[in-house]
């Protein structure tokens, strides 16, 4: 993954610890990472973490004045190679298939005309309802590569379909989207 620009978009759910190992990992094969995380993903892991994995800044919204960039979302969304969002909270997945940029992870989606990648973590119920899974249905349709979540124990103590994918699943559909030459 040398020389690749990756932005990976953290929000609000439990599995955001995970992420944490995919940052390690994604940085350990060389990628030059930047993380923008949501309000709510920081109630589950603190940015500090994330700035001493991948020795980048930390970007928690718009506003933010971490170097040189005067608007983040448009550079970062311009400049990244692909956009990885895990996890991917019912409520992201929403405002992605909507179009809704009310904080910067959704606002970069929205710049962002390359590689997009998300991995749906949440409850069973949550994941299977109908208007979940059409806008899954949605991001699928515009090229958005969808890593689908595991079966498992799930945070709210029942065991089903909503469990975020592996880490080394989503390391392989990331370099399946960077490496693989598409058929045309």
């Amino acid at each position: 993954m040398k020389g690749k620009k990756l932005i990976l978009g953290v929000t609000g759910g439990i599995a955001a610890y995970k992420i944490c190992d995919l940052a390690s990992r994604l940085v350990k094969l060389g990628a030059d990472l930047h993380v923008v995380m949501t309000e709510k993903a920081r109630e589950f892991v603190a940015p500090l973490t994330f700035q001493a994995l991948t020795g980048n800044p930390v970007w928690l919204d718009e506003f933010s004045l971490n170097g040189e960039l005067t608007i983040p979302h448009v550079q970062l969304g311009e400049e990244a190679d692909l956009l990885i969002i895990a996890p991917a909270t019912a409520n992201t997945i929403g405002k992605l298939a909507n179009g809704i940029a009310d904080n910067l992870v959704s606002s970069i989606a929205l710049v962002h005309n390359k590689n997009i990648l998300i991995a749906p973590a949440m409850n069973s119920n949550m994941y299977s309802h109908p208007a979940v899974q059409a806008n899954l249905q949605t991001l699928k349709s515009r090229g958005v590569k969808i890593v689908e979540p595991g079966r498992g124990r799930l945070a709210c103590g029942i065991t089903g379909s909503g469990r975020l994918a592996e880490v080394g699943t989503i390391i392989a559909e990331i370099e399946e989207l960077l490496f693989v030459p598409k058929n045309l």
